[in-house]
Parts: structure tokens; C-alpha cells; sequence
């Protein structure tokens, strides 16, 4: 590998990819691709881009998002985009000769049942969440696809899987959000209009392992220097909420003073996803925001954003 490597962030302008590319700037990396990115879609068009911008490092955080209603509502839109974005930048990837890459798949490609937290070793060994899983199938096929040029042409292909994330630059659309996003626009909209209540999706009992966008961004990186393991690495923080507790410190973060009701009649998604992160946190790495650090901060990203409209 080059001394200074040439560093590409496929998928800059998603929450993940904004944020590596943040924080490779503000590290003050000195060689990274900053060109138009091409459709990523277009196996064509990323593979004469990738043969003229020849990064040596490749971060594959590509590929549309969303929420369970998202999931519900486009499951063909979201699986498509992210096989052929993951297939394209993989296979390209490796013809034009990059050194290392890493691909970010999400926590819900874990078996709905698997044992908690969720093991790497649990991979494949039970159908996933409903909900999600056409966009999850689409995950796995890009973990899939980076052992396989591992194993075929021994490809410093890495793979990693991230908790569930939230931050400044989150989708807070009605149809596409994930649920911290969700939640603070709809707290924040109730607080506006002195609503009442607020009508939450589901019981509230599910637990997720939430973490702040710039922390998953350091561990990206993290990974990348540090990790050439063939087993997907958790990329975590290793603390969970519940859909009731965040609901609560989102109500606290934005000041809204009414109440909170959950719908049971809605989808609650996965019981629980939690990670094993150890073996990151062995290698050395810590997040650097709790939950309610990191809701201020998306919070105040927030307020920003709608004064401005």
C-alpha cells in the first residue's frame, strides 16, 4: 500500500458516507478521491470511474436506507440499489486494482432469532426480519460477494456490520426515516403545535444498539487500518435502548412536555439488536458519544436545518 493511500468514499452523500468523509478530511488525509461519483447503479459508468480515480482504499457506503414503513412501501427499490450498487463496486473494485476495501452492511442481515448479541457467528443461521428483509438480503449478497473475491483472488475485501445509526444528516422524511430520525421530527413537531401526545409505532419494547454517526465513521476508518480479518467485524457500541427509552430522551432533548403513545397495533420489527462488538473493542477502539450526547447533537443539526427552510 502507498504511503499515503488514495482513499474513495463510495456513497458520500448517505449519512455513513458524509460522515467517513468528514472525518477523513478533518484527519487531514492528503490523497482522497473527490470527483462526481457516476451512478452507481451502472456497472459501466463505476467501473471506468474506479479505472480512472484508482483508489487504493475503497469505503462502500452506498446503497439507499429507510425505516420500516420504507422498507414496507419500496422493498424492490431498496434491494435493487443496493445489489447493484454493492456488485458494481466490488467487482470493479478489484479490476481496477484497489488495494483494500471495506463494505458497511447493516445489523438487521442478523437472524431474526439469533442468540443476543448478535455474533458474527450467527450469520445465515435463521431467516431475518420480515420487515427488512428484502434490503437485508441485499446485504448479505454484498458480505457474500467480498469472501468470495477473498477466496478467489485473495482480495483484501473486509466486511462490517454497524448498529443502528443516527446523527446530523439523517433522513427525516415521513416515509424514509429510521426511528431516532423519525422520533425527533415528530417530538419536535408536537412541540411546535403543543400537541398533546405523540403516537409512537409499536410497543416500545424492542431494544436497539444505537450509534452516533461520527463514531461509526472513526470505526470505519478504524477498521480500515486496522483490521484484514475474512469474518465481518461488529462495529457497535455495545449499549442498547429501548424504543421507549429513546422515545423519552428524545422528549427530554427537545423539551416536549406531552405524552408518549405507543401503538401496538403498528410493526415493532426486530425484539432486539445488539452487537458483539468485542473483538472491535479488543482491537483497541471506543465510541466517543453516548445516546444523549449524540441526540443533542443531531438535535441542534436539526433546528438548523428547518430555520434555514
Amino acid at each position: 500500500m502507498p504511503a499515503d493511500p488514495r482513499m474513495y468514499v463510495a456513497g458520500a452523500r448517505t449519512l455513513i458516507g458524509s460522515a467517513i468523509l468528514r472525518r477523513l478530511t478533518e484527519q487531514q488525509v492528503p490523497n482522497i478521491v473527490r470527483e462526481e461519483e457516476p451512478d452507481l447503479t451502472d456497472r459501466v459508468a463505476v467501473e471506468r470511474f474506479l479505472d480512472r480515480a484508482r483508489p487504493d482504499r475503497i469505503f462502500v457506503a452506498a446503497g439507499k436506507s429507510a425505516g420500516i414503513a420504507g422498507n414496507q412501501q419500496s422493498p424492490a427499490d431498496l434491494m435493487l440499489d443496493n445489489l447493484l450498487a454493492g456488485t458494481h463496486l466490488i467487482s470493479a473494485a478489484w479490476k481496477s486494482g484497489a488495494g483494500k476495501l471495506l463494505y458497511l452492511a447493516s445489523s438487521c442481515i442478523y437472524p431474526k432469532r439469533a442468540p443476543q448479541p448478535f455474533s458474527v457467528s450467527s450469520l445465515w443461521s435463521g431467516p431475518v426480519e420480515p420487515t427488512s428483509d428484502a434490503y437485508a438480503v441485499a446485504k448479505l449478497a454484498g458480505v457474500k460477494l467480498c469472501e468470495a473475491y477473498r477466496r478467489q483472488h485473495g482480495a483484501k475485501f473486509i466486511t462490517a456490520i454497524a448498529a443502528d445509526v443516527y446523527g446530523p444528516g439523517d433522513d427525516f422524511s415521513v416515509d424514509q426515516s429510521h426511528v431516532a430520525a423519525a422520533l425527533l421530527r415528530r417530538i419536535h413537531e408536537a412541540k411546535t403545535t403543543d400537541a398533546p401526545f405523540v403516537e409512537i409505532w409499536g410497543s416500545g419494547t424492542p431494544r436497539r444498539e444505537f450509534i452516533y454517526v461520527d463514531d461509526l465513521a472513526d470505526a470505519s476508518i478504524f477498521a480500515m487500518e486496522r483490521y484484514d480479518g475474512s469474518e465481518p467485524l461488529n462495529l457497535g457500541t455495545g449499549v442498547t435502548t429501548s424504543i421507549a427509552e429513546l422515545a423519552d430522551t428524545i422528549r427530554s432533548v427537545v423539551g416536549y412536555r406531552g405524552e408518549l403513545r405507543f401503538d401496538r397495533s403498528k410493526p415493532d420489527g426486530m425484539p432486539f439488536k445488539g452487537l458483539d462488538s468485542e473483538p472491535l473493542k479488543k482491537m483497541g477502539w471506543e465510541p466517543r458519544y453516548n445516546l444523549r450526547q449524540g441526540l443533542e447533537e443531531t438535535y441542534r443539526w436539526f433546528l438548523n436545518l428547518v430555520t434555514s427552510h
